[in-house]
């Protein structure tokens, strides 16, 4: 018996059992240090979803394509800028669609020394999807930003940082070194898949350190910009601070289109500015994983793929 049919407080303790052990936080992999000697690692990330929030809803709203646009055309000169002055490099999660929007944009981020991970075809909910489709959409966009960049992305960011039932089985037979859209612990950690270790390592993510919960605008729902940008930037900064005093790892999550307004975007310059007076090595979300492997025993390593 699936439990489908009953209602969640009927179920079986083998069903909620079941749901819970699909995809679960295996063993934490926090490194013992941090190349160079750096105390914190510091890894930032943009989900550049430009036009694909209306697209994927198959909205026709010219007024929303056009804030996606904003993203592409003020917000990622912005970000770009402040990352080469300050020797910053980053990661860029990026769904097909908008890099075939924008592909000279991902032609320079990878030029500049950056990241460009997965994140979808459309920035679909591939939590809703049947399995056929949501592996299709997944290859075909690691094909997409392979041909646009040159470069084949090893990383994952699912949209709207979600999980469907498939989506582990799936990263893989893609043979992906990580996943960064969970948010079961601070630190980096080992995917387990219905209780195995599945070789993925997960760079988690949490909703309070990213810009969208705070700054969102829905004109025709209730999302509306709740947080001065100083607050904000002190919650950033409250995060920082003790993943430094933990010796451990800082991951941030922004969006061009939010971020890269005039009256926000000094947020990323002084969170930069303040994680640079410490002692903390900067690195996109590959490079972070990749000495996690080099340097935490992984259980599942090499199963992948």
């Amino acid at each position: 018996m699936s439990g489908d049919e009953l209602a969640p407080w009927q179920w079986p303790e083998p069903v909620w059992r079941a749901k819970v052990a699909q995809v679960r936080a295996g063993q934490r992999l926090a490194p013992a240090h941090w190349p160079g000697g750096a105390r914190c690692a510091v890894a930032i990330s943009f989900d550049s979803d430009h036009e694909t929030n209306e697209l994927r809803d198959g909205g026709n709203s010219v007024a929303r394509l056009s804030w996606g646009q904003y993203g592409s055309r003020v917000g990622m000169p912005r970000i770009l800028a402040i990352l080469a002055q300050h020797s910053v490099p980053a990661s860029f999660f990026v769904p097909a669609v908008a890099a075939l929007l924008h592909q000279d944009e991902q032609r320079r981020i990878v030029a500049e020394g950056h990241e460009i991970g997965l994140h979808g075809w459309i920035h679909e909910r591939n939590s809703l999807l049947p399995e056929a489709d949501e592996r299709d959409l997944m290859l075909r966009a690691s094909e997409v930003l392979e041909r646009v960049t040159g470069v084949r992305p090893v990383g994952v960011r699912t949209p709207s940082w979600d999980h469907g039932p498939n989506t582990l089985t799936i990263i893989c037979e893609m043979g992906l070194l990580y996943d960064s859209s969970l948010m079961a612990d601070e630190d980096c950690y080992e995917l387990l898949m219905g209780g195995v270790p599945s070789g993925v390592i997960e760079l988690p993510v949490d909703w309070v350190r990213d810009d969208a919960p705070y700054f969102l605008m829905d004109r025709f729902g209730s999302s509306r910009p709740y947080t001065a940008p100083e607050a904000v930037f002190d919650i950033f900064r409250r995060e920082f601070d003790l993943a430094h005093a933990d010796g451990g790892l800082f991951q941030l999550t922004l969006h061009p289109h939010i971020i890269g307004v005039r009256s926000r975007i000094w947020i990323l310059e002084a969170l930069i500015r303040h994680a640079a007076a410490h002692d903390v090595w900067f690195a996109t979300h590959r490079q972070i994983v990749e000495h996690v492997v080099a340097t935490c025993p992984v259980a599942g390593e090499g199963e992948t793929g």
